[in-house]
C-alpha cells in the first residue's frame, strides 16, 4: 500500500506591528536596543497566538500601553534570506493621544527611544522594505481597505 506524499508547505515566521500616528499624520517609530535602525512597535507571533493578539501583547511589553487596535492595514509576504519565509501584519493603532505618549514606558529594555517621523523621512530611519510596507499601510488606511503586499509593495494583478 502506498501513502500519498504531502507536498512541502511553507512555514513562515509571522510578526505583527502597529502604526500609531500623531495629529500631523506622522508615524511612530521605535529604536530597538538589540539592533541598528528604527522599527514600528511589534514583534513575532508566539505559537497558538493570533497576529492581532501578538501585536497587542508586544505593545504592552515594549511601550507599556494597552492600546486599542483597529483593522489590519497590510499583510506582507516578505521572505528574508537570513530568516526564510515571513508574513508580516500591520494593524491600525490610530492617533496616539498626548496623554498616552506621556505614559510610554520602556520597562522591558527592548526599546531605547521613540519619535514620530514624517513620510518623507522614513527612508532615513528604516530599511527600504519596511519603508515600503509602512507606506502601503498608510495608503490602505486612507482608502479604508486593507492591502496585500509582497516585499512591502502591493503587487500588480496576475
Amino acid at each position: 500500500m502506498t501513502t500519498p506524499e504531502t507536498p512541502p508547505m511553507a512555514t513562515p515566521r509571522v510578526a505583527a506591528g502597529a502604526l500609531f500616528f500623531d495629529e500631523a499624520g506622522r508615524v511612530l517609530l521605535v529604536k530597538p536596543a538589540y539592533k541598528d535602525g528604527w522599527d514600528i512597535p511589534g514583534g513575532y507571533v508566539e505559537p497558538g497566538e493570533s497576529p492581532r493578539s501578538a501585536c497587542a501583547r508586544e505593545i504592552r511589553e515594549e511601550l507599556g500601553l494597552s492600546a486599542t487596535l483597529g483593522i489590519h492595514l497590510v499583510v506582507d509576504w516578505a521572505p528574508a534570506p537570513s530568516e526564510g519565509d515571513k508574513m508580516l501584519f500591520i494593524f491600525d493603532g490610530g492617533v496616539l493621544a498626548r496623554d498616552l505618549r506621556n505614559r510610554i514606558d520602556f520597562h522591558d529594555g527592548e526599546l531605547t527611544e521613540w519619535r514620530f517621523v514624517a513620510d518623507g523621512d522614513l527612508d532615513a530611519h528604516v530599511p527600504a522594505r519596511l519603508s515600503r510596507r509602512i507606506r502601503t499601510a498608510v495608503t490602505a488606511r486612507k482608502r479604508g481597505v486593507p492591502a496585500y503586499a509582497e516585499h512591502g509593495d502591493e503587487p500588480s494583478p496576475i
